[in-house]
């Protein structure tokens, strides 16, 4: 019999079928890919670098849906956001990634080179070296936690007497909308504010001259 016309094995089926496995189990392995691509384990091996390999093909089409334009936007404070809510995005509609990604270094070329546009911006609007990564960092941890409260039922909580928890079955009665959306809306607006801050502080003279201006004014020309 000659080859089919489209090969059981490639990089792309590889990753898919590793993705349905983590969205459906939180797990995958080389042997489950290969039974469900109806080829030999050992076969999988000659397109990927073991595990670890799918690991970072995994990670690149995650990160695929996060969209890295959002660092051109102004203010810095904007950009960040934007880059924010896309990577939230991108991690809710695969929640079960989370864990099996954050347990690895990064080491996916198009990932690393988001990071590089992210340094680069904070650098470009003032923050000290030795800040750029804890900023990212600390919103990078805001970001997941949302994206695995998005996946959560939207009631967590359930009230059997609710007369043993008023306040509480008040508080939960008065919530609207999307409960982990306003969350992280609050939480993410609350820390690029205390990020503010901190790139204040580094730079004092710029922000006395802000408030005076160039030629004794105020404000910003």
């Amino acid at each position: 019999m000659g080859r089919p016309r489209t090969p059981l094995l490639d990089r792309e089926r590889i990753t898919t079928t590793a993705l349905e496995l983590v969205d459906e189990q939180g797990e995958f392995s080389v042997p489950q890919i290969a039974r469900r691509l109806g080829a030999q384990t050992a076969s999988v091996y000659h397109h990927v670098d073991g595990r670890d390999g799918i690991v970072e093909l995994l990670r690149e089409r995650v990160c695929d849906a996060i969209d890295d334009d959002a660092f051109e936007l102004a203010p810095w404070d904007a950009a960040m956001a934007a880059w924010a809510r896309s990577y939230r995005a991108a991690f809710a509609a695969h929640p079960r990634t989370i864990p099996l990604l954050t347990a690895s270094p990064v080491r996916a070329p198009k990932v690393l080179q988001q990071y590089e546009k992210a340094v680069a911006r904070l650098l470009e609007a003032g923050f000290p070296l030795p800040d750029v990564m804890p900023v990212i960092i600390g919103l990078e941890n805001l970001v997941l936690g949302s994206a695995l409260d998005m996946a959560a039922p939207e009631m967590m909580w359930e009230l059997a007497d609710e007369t043993a928890t008023p306040r509480l079955a008040r508080a939960l009665g008065a919530v609207s909308g999307s409960r982990a959306d306003r969350a992280f809306e609050m939480a993410l607006a609350g820390y690029l504010t205390h990020v503010r801050t901190l790139l204040d502080a580094d730079r004092p003279e710029e922000r006395i001259g802000h408030r005076i201006g160039p030629a004794g004014g105020t404000g910003r020309p």
